[in-house]
């Protein structure tokens, strides 16, 4: 009988994609609104995976075709049946979102939908609160290609564990067409940083690390020395770049966890630290909360105001980074490699 029915349901795909292939407008717009019908038929009988595999298959037949309004209104549809039939992320329910994902001009309007909507549901049924890192990871990655940066960096610190070379090759790139030398830590921080706030110590080093050895292979001129600490971390100490030396000195810090050296590390490069106008006092505050058990001044929302500020926006602009509202709590970190559900 599945077998059967199997059967029936390609048969109905494959006569609609060929519609698709072949017609025009007109018959792209009918081929989706019967692809609605026949799904809605199959998730009012509860037979999921049906409707999940007829609206997937032409979902990416439209999108392949170019009809970017009818195949995202079907990849949306899509991942309403998916929170219907309570589907878990997994290889290949993640598959067919990627699929689709990747099939969308970037510009198409209902793409924007389809990723708060995949996000949702990754959410709701899955074992991430922030949601699926591989769908963080992808999203974050066709970001950077297209140098949306407000949208690249926002999923990238959610992401895997390849999520932070990809968001540092971006933050360097950027860096590179600002041509300002001088302003390296600041784009370097724009990865470390959330990081850190995300308890993801180990992204935070890999970025550090992809970030100065770009900057040294591209600059042979730059001055810089090697610092190696007990634990094996390799810093870069550049003279004419001091606030990239206080990253660096940050993250040997946090390792060791000690408020004395925070502080001193802080009042070593508070005039440099002056001249951004308060940029991280935010994320500092914190930091020095999370990793020294330094307590910071009692504020309103400070995670979202920061983040906000290190995305290049207003208060809450960091994306799914923090709390969403009120003064969210803080656990004092113990130089944790990863956060859990971030890797």
């Amino acid at each position: 009988m599945a077998s059967k029915q199997d059967a029936k349901i390609q048969k109905i795909i494959a006569r609609l994609q060929k519609r698709i292939a072949e017609g025009q407008f007109e018959e792209q717009y009918e081929a989706g609104q019967e692809t609605r019908l026949v799904a809605a038929r199959y998730t009012k009988a509860e037979n999921w995976p049906a409707a999940i595999d007829i609206l997937s298959s032409v979902s990416q037949a439209l999108l392949k075709a170019g009809a970017g309004g009818a195949g995202g209104d079907l990849a949306i549809l899509l991942v309403d049946v998916y929170k219907q039939g309570k589907v878990k992320p997994d290889a290949a329910s993640r598959g067919r979102l990627l699929t689709c994902l990747r099939l969308f001009e970037f510009e198409e309007p209902t793409r924007k939908k389809f990723v708060k909507e995949v996000f949702d549901w990754s959410r709701k049924f899955g074992d991430y609160p922030a949601g699926d890192p591989e769908l963080h990871h992808v999203v974050g990655t066709l970001a950077a290609e297209k140098h949306e940066t407000d949208e690249a960096e926002k999923h990238l610190v959610l992401g895997t564990k390849e999520s932070a070379e990809v968001l540092t090759r971006m933050e360097y790139e950027w860096y590179k067409d600002s041509e300002q030398p001088h302003t390296a830590a600041l784009f370097a921080a724009r990865a470390i940083l959330p990081y850190l706030l995300l308890a993801n110590v180990r992204a935070a080093n890999t970025s550090y690390r992809a970030f100065v050895s770009a900057l040294t292979a591209e600059n042979s001129s730059l001055g810089v020395q090697n610092v190696e600490s007990s634990q094996g971390s390799d810093i870069r100490i550049f003279p004419s770049l001091p606030l990239l030396n206080f990253l660096g000195l940050l993250l040997l810090a946090v390792q060791k966890g000690t408020p004395d050296l925070f502080r001193q590390l802080k009042t070593k490069y508070a005039s440099n630290l002056a001249e951004l106008g308060g940029a991280w006092d935010g994320a500092l505050e914190m930091i020095a909360e999370m990793y020294f058990g330094i307590q910071r001044p009692r504020q309103s929302n400070p995670l979202l105001d920061m983040m906000g500020s290190l995305f290049g926006g207003g208060g809450g602009g960091g994306g799914g980074a923090g709390a969403a509202g009120g003064r969210p709590p803080v656990r004092r970190v113990e130089a944790a490699p990863t956060a859990e559900g971030l890797d």
